[in-house]
């Protein structure tokens, strides 16, 4: 048995998502033990795709899974205006000759959650459809899970889908209101997070020009996604799966963490999707999330730089 600790991530790729991935698959503690794929950013057909080419750039041996082509009740838009119409940049990249493995993205989550009980790190960075249809497969699942990290939410309804809702929660509430529900505990790092932790651009731009492929094919696959930040959101990009990843990885980089109840609103013309926060702890719900409010700027910058090979 290796003392690394097993990593199975659920995602979506995505720009930032691959930057997550590129940080996982370069961190010495962990073994990444399966890509568990869904729809989100883009669809189901790109997704898997992605992660395939990813992991062929990084030179890096994982089983990739594909999941749900769609949430679990009802349609939802992805975010191809942000990462492009193939979640890539649009780059037109040579696809990844290898193929996703037969079995199902969920069917996977449970068997690795048995082969690895007690020790599994499951880090979520996408719509959690694919989870949740593993805990309405086999409930007990949440049993086997050592941690559970999501990139999910806007714990004070500041949302970047809708003006209270964050993209992964709202491409699937129901899905997400089930994990929330199941898991007695779990981490979140929100989309308020991600704005407090930018990484500079010029910083970004500097690394980018590391000469290593991971450094090249990040650079041109980010580049549509950055100027589209940097257009809007002024002098700092904002990659909510590296910030999720690097809270994985290295917890004890949290400075400032909040445990509080968090449930997922279900209805609403306004308010479907939103992560609702008990700050006061009025409804008399257990603290079943763990609220990233700060992580180290500087060890965040330094895992990301890491993972470009950039020094």
């Amino acid at each position: 048995m290796t003392d690394k600790t097993p990593l199975l991530i659920d995602t979506d790729p995505g720009v930032d998502d691959a930057l997550a991935l590129l940080m996982a698959f370069n961190d010495p503690r962990h073994r990444v033990v399966g890509l568990t794929i869904a729809a989100g950013n883009v669809g189901l057909r790109h997704t898997v795709a992605n992660a395939l080419k990813l992991c062929e750039v990084a030179g890096a041996d994982v089983p990739v899974f594909a999941g749900c082509e769609a949430p679990l009740l009802h349609p939802a838009r992805d975010a191809a205006n942000v990462h492009g119409q193939d979640g890539f940049g649009d780059v037109g990249y040579a696809p990844c000759p290898r193929t996703a493995e037969a079995e199902h993205a969920a069917l996977a989550i449970l068997r690795l959650s048995h082969q690895h009980a007690g020790r599994l790190l499951l880090v979520a960075l996408g719509p959690l459809t694919n989870v949740a249809l593993a805990l309405k497969l086999d409930p007990s699942l949440p049993q086997r899970i050592a941690r559970l990290v999501i990139m999910g939410g806007a714990v004070s309804a500041h949302g970047n889908i809708t003006a209270a809702a964050e993209f992964n929660i709202a491409f699937d509430p129901e899905a997400a209101h089930l994990v929330f529900s199941a898991f007695e505990h779990f981490d979140l790092a929100d989309w308020e997070a991600t704005i407090a932790h930018g990484l500079p651009h010029d910083e970004v731009v500097r690394w980018l020009q590391a000469d290593s492929p991971r450094a090249r094919f990040y650079e041109a696959i980010s580049r549509q996604t950055r100027e589209w930040s940097a257009d809007r959101r002024g002098d700092r990009w904002h990659s909510a799966d590296a910030l999720a990843m690097a809270y994985a990885l290295e917890p004890d980089g949290a400075l400032e963490r909040l445990e509080r109840p968090v449930a997922v609103e279900l209805d609403g013309r306004r308010t479907r999707g939103v992560t609702v926060v008990d700050w006061l702890r009025q409804e008399g719900g257990p603290d079943n999330a763990s609220l990233l409010m700060r992580y180290d700027q500087a060890r965040f910058e330094a895992l990301v730089r890491a993972a470009l090979a950039a020094g």
